[in-house]
């Protein structure tokens, strides 16, 4: 493995930027802006590589963008209703910067953050620490995410958080894939299937109502390989509520190990991504609102469904939804997720 680094300037400070490159010449790169996936160059079956991650030309465009592209959002990725919660019987309130609601964890966040960085082995390592009251978040957190990258063209997050409170978390990495290349255009054309027979219903500021639904005979359903685009123009809720796909899927059989969740595929580019977790759940979000992104690594902005983000985290909401899995993590507890993002030639 070749490993490289470079710094970039920002009104914020320097930003680390760690290239890993594998046997075959593929490629990631990771900035200490946001615990930032920013490119991952992948090759087909032909050996035609592709930088298949949506970004930026410039690093310090990262900041506050609206896409929170590739970045870990935090503390609490999506959305909590009212941005409120409550944990150890107090409520806490926090900024509300979705409509009525908080997303990924208020207007700075992990996202909006240099990282700590440092190289272990051929491991990029990044860490945060939240102090009590970081967007009225309770307790000290420190946070850590490691990426490796093998020459498989598999890239593995492992997610860790410790607190000295009670409090909540849910992590997860919001990068933006277009296995035809950051540039090629729509995704729509992209084959998903998910290991999910199970969606979870929101209301009209995309807030889960509690419901669990069945996918079968909806837009919702992939668990047969699906274009992205076939239905998103259906006329159902879900679909309505975001001008696309931003909604969360249950995985099934979840028991907290590591497997498959998620296989996109692009027939044209002949490449898969196969991701997977050992989370409960995830959102997947087509793009809706790429439009007015900063712009790209190919010097254009892009056009809403561009790009499709695949976020393995624990539902939207569920402080305040006891029948979905506790995202509370107790004092001196250690959170731990893993995500794999798996390239393969098809």
């Amino acid at each position: 493995m070749n490993v490289t680094k470079r710094v970039a300037t920002s009104p914020k400070g320097e930003i680390a930027i760690y290239k890993l490159t594998n046997a075959s010449g593929a490629s990631v790169e990771i900035s200490a802006l946001g615990a930032g996936i920013v490119s991952a160059i992948v090759p087909n079956a032909n050996g035609e590589m592709a930088d298949v991650v949506l970004g930026y030309t410039d690093a310090a465009d990262y900041f506050y963008d609206g896409p929170c592209a590739g970045k870990v959002p935090g503390r609490y990725a999506n959305r909590i209703a009212k941005g409120q919660f409550t944990v150890g019987g107090k409520q806490y309130q926090l900024a509300i910067n979705n409509g009525p609601n908080a997303l990924h964890g208020g207007p700075e966040g992990f996202q909006n953050k240099i990282w700590d960085s440092k190289l272990e082995g051929d491991a990029v390592v990044l860490t945060l620490v939240s102090p009590d009251g970081d967007e009225n978040y309770p307790g000290n957190m420190k946070v850590t995410v490691r990426y490796s990258w093998n020459d498989a063209c598999e890239l593995r997050a492992d997610f860790e958080a410790v607190c000295d409170a009670d409090t909540i978390v849910n992590l997860t990495n919001h990068a933006y894939f277009n296995l035809a290349g950051e540039n090629a255009g729509s995704v729509l054309d992209h084959k998903l299937w998910l290991a999910a027979a199970n969606y979870v219903p929101t209301d009209d500021t995309l807030i889960p109502t509690g419901e669990v639904a069945a996918v079968a005979g909806t837009p919702m359903d992939f668990t047969a390989p699906k274009a992205l685009g076939a239905d998103i123009k259906a006329d159902f809720p879900a679909l309505n509520y975001g001008k696309g796909y931003d909604n969360c899927w249950l995985v099934d059989g979840w028991d907290k190990t590591l497997k498959c969740i998620a296989r996109l595929t692009c027939e044209a580019a002949g490449r898969v991504l196969e991701v997977s977790t050992d989370q409960p759940a995830v959102q997947v979000y087509t793009g809706n609102w790429l439009a007015g992104s900063p712009i790209s690594k190919s010097g254009r902005s892009y056009n809403d469904y561009d790009g499709v983000a695949i976020e393995c985290q624990g539902v939207p909401d569920a402080p305040n939804k006891p029948q979905f899995p506790s995202q509370e993590l107790k004092a001196g507890d250690t959170y731990k997720r893993t995500i794999v993002f798996a390239f393969k030639a098809l």
